[in-house]
């Protein structure tokens, strides 16, 4: 892991204990209209034991929703933040989920071994190169009929909260921010043969659905 990638990690192992609040602060109404929105995007209606990784899983909000919805299911949450597993481990009061430690550029999982990979508001801060690697890294774990489902971000449309999204983004580096915002699907149509786009009810975020 680079030395940014780790200085990455260490604020995310202090941010965990102010993540959810902030998360139900910026959402609101749409924090559980995207969980329900990957849940269905998923197509597991029809897998008795359905295989789910979910990268950069946070405090396990999305892979948790997914193993109430699929008890039977094999559920991974994955980040590599310490920190943030943490709160997701103590979330998880069944115990019924596993929390795996690693960087997304470098799942220690077998090659299609997942009926469907998430990745929910977190593939932005991944820069170029470790993002490359990070969604063929998805695309391997996945079956071939299986889904890898990255959710984003929608540009805000008020004027104050859409500074502070610019600012975000610039943060990850001014080339960096302008390929993410401004590329579409264009990135991941060059890595999965065949990627959809939907959005959340409040419009607030955007799904897009890859697969191999």
């Amino acid at each position: 892991m680079t030395q940014l990638r780790t200085g990455r990690r260490k604020y995310y192992d202090i941010f965990s204990h102010f993540y959810d609040a902030f998360i139900r602060l910026h959402s609101r109404q749409d924090e559980d209209d995207t969980r329900d929105l990957l849940v269905a995007a998923a197509h597991l209606g029809g897998k008795p034991v359905p295989r789910i990784l979910d990268v950069c899983c946070g405090t396990g909000a999305v892979i948790l929703n997914f193993k109430g919805h699929y008890p039977k299911s094999l559920a991974i949450g994955y980040d590599f933040s310490s920190g943030m597993l943490r709160k997701a481990q103590e979330k998880d009061v069944s115990g019924k989920v596993v929390f795996v430690e690693g960087d997304a550029a470098e799942l220690p999982f077998e090659d299609n071994s997942f009926d469907v990979v998430t990745c929910s508001h977190a593939l932005y801060e991944l820069k170029g190169e470790t993002r490359q690697k990070a969604l063929l890294e998805m695309k391997r774990v996945v079956r071939p009929d299986g889904y890898v489902l990255l959710m984003e971000h929608e540009i805000p449309r008020h004027p104050v909260v859409k500074l502070l999204f610019y600012v975000r983004m610039l943060s990850m580096g001014l080339k960096d921010a302008r390929e993410f915002v401004k590329g579409g699907l264009t990135p991941l149509e060059a890595v999965f043969s065949r990627v959809t786009l939907s959005h959340s009810r409040t419009g607030k975020s955007k799904l897009m659905s890859c697969q191999k």
